[in-house]
């Protein structure tokens, strides 16, 4: 066995280790796992993006597969967050600052915290002043932080596709104060086309690579070139956007009376049975609103088949977004661009129904 193969084994086994800690809701096992590979030489950095992040990402696919339940999701991932904050209470983690300051922050309702956890830890252990301001920061408060604090860079995190409108304005106030803006996270896409059209300066897919850009230097103009202001979105003068936002909540109202015209059986559904279908209802407006703000066909069709992806690990008919579908047509059957992307969905979801049986993405 050579090295190369033997670090991977290692590797793997450690993995192993920590997901049965975290399953079990084992804290301090979980720890002991991480602290014992640190003390077996693994760097810091290593652990903490080799080692835990794939793991918590093995707990998000166990969720969709629909072998871990919610309850379960939640207490794994917050022994994650604990055993990320033990590693970052080690004297050993806390380098003295050398480089320059920077922000890291969740935008405004993004509640998906640890990819911006890990970027601030990857950061500090690698010599930068950190400001991590969590989840959800609001754009006026970080605003009135970064006039307070002469942060150097901002990294803005968002996971949710829904979130971009709030990213776009973090995005152009920062710039607006002259702080250059470091997008990160599944939201801005995988390969950063919505932070590119959004105007942020730079994109990273990962931590490693963001820190990277950080330590080279980020530049003022925007990754399209030039300065990006919101009337740079020339398709949301259709007003669409902003019309299918504001009636959410009642799209939502109507949907469901249109299912339950559609679909007898729901008159027998329990009150948690309505919550749940209104909840799914609510994402999907949610998803195609955040579809019409950044005028792609491909975030609302990628969301569709992932969601057929969860029903089906759950042994729910992917057809039965059918009738949800088709009720949201008719309430935006004069919305051009929404005619668009709900008949681009329905398509995607024909093709990897009638091609696979189930959403290519499933995992069950």
């Amino acid at each position: 066995m050579n090295v190369m193969t033997e670090r991977s084994h290692e590797l793997r086994t450690l993995r192993d280790q920590l997901w049965a800690a975290v399953t079990r809701r084992d804290e301090h096992g979980a720890v002991d796992v991480v602290f014992t590979a640190l003390e077996n030489g693994m760097e810091a950095e290593n652990a903490l993006l080799d080692l835990i992040a794939p793991v918590q990402a093995k707990v998000g696919s166990e969720w969709a597969a629909n072998r871990l339940t919610v309850a379960q999701e939640h207490a794994a991932s917050a022994i994650t967050e604990r055993v990320i904050a033990a590693l970052a209470h080690r004297p050993a983690a806390r380098p003295t600052p050398r480089l320059g300051r920077v922000t890291v922050a969740c935008v405004d309702q993004e509640w998906h915290v640890l990819p911006a956890r890990l970027l601030a830890e990857v950061l500090t252990l690698r010599g930068w002043q950190v400001d991590f301001l969590g989840a959800q920061v609001p754009t006026p408060h970080l605003i009135a932080h970064l006039h307070s604090s002469g942060a150097d860079a901002v990294a803005l995190s968002s996971t949710l596709p829904t979130r971009l409108p709030a990213a776009h304005a973090a995005i152009s106030a920062c710039k607006a104060v002259g702080v250059p803006v470091l997008a990160g996270g599944a939201a801005f896409g995988p390969d950063g086309r919505y932070a590119r059209r959004l105007g942020a300066n730079a994109w990273a897919a990962d931590a490693r690579s963001g820190a990277q850009q950080l330590a080279d230097g980020i530049p003022m103009h925007s990754l399209t070139e030039g300065r990006q202001q919101f009337d740079d979105l020339p398709h949301l003068a259709d007003q669409e956007y902003t019309l299918v936002a504001r009636a959410q909540g009642q799209l939502v109202k109507q949907v469901l009376a249109h299912l339950e015209e559609r679909i007898p059986a729901m008159a027998s559904y329990t009150d948690q049975q309505r919550e749940r279908t209104a909840e799914d209802i609510a994402h999907i407006v949610e998803f195609l609103a955040g579809s019409l703000y950044v005028d792609d066909d491909d975030l609302f069709t990628t969301f569709m088949t992932w969601t057929a992806g969860i029903l089906s690990a759950r042994r729910v008919p992917a057809r039965s977004l059918d009738p949800a579908l088709d009720a949201l047509a008719t309430e935006l059957k004069d919305f051009p661009r929404a005619t668009r992307l709900l008949n681009r969905a329905q398509l995607a979801l024909d093709g990897a129904i009638t091609t696979t049986g189930r959403h290519p993405g499933a995992f069950a």
